[in-house]
């Protein structure tokens, strides 16, 4: 067998390498403090879209009538309304 640049390593593997950080991070969708906002919250990354000012609730809000925060169908959208407020209950306030 040829000698290459690995015959003179007296490792075992596995024993040494990148995968054994001691300080490693947590993985990707793992809730690690339980502090913050939720993000279906009203204040929350999705929640805050569907706000008056937020761009979806702000489309709304440019439509008028029935989909204004005060219409028919835009008052169940707050964080009190129906739907907002089953969001807030459900999946906001989640610790």
């Amino acid at each position: 067998m040829e000698q290459g640049a690995n015959s003179a390593l007296k490792d075992q593997d596995l024993t040494t390498g990148i995968h054994e950080s001691v300080n490693q991070t947590p993985s990707v969708g793992e809730k690690t403090q339980g502090t913050g906002t939720s993000m279906f919250s009203k204040d929350g990354a999705v929640g805050s879209l569907f706000n008056a000012d937020g761009p979806v609730g702000g489309t709304a809000q440019a439509i008028g009538g029935p989909f204004d925060k005060g219409g028919a169908i835009g008052q169940h959208f707050n964080a009190d309304g129906k739907i907002g407020g089953a969001v807030q209950e459900n999946l906001a306030n989640k610790k």
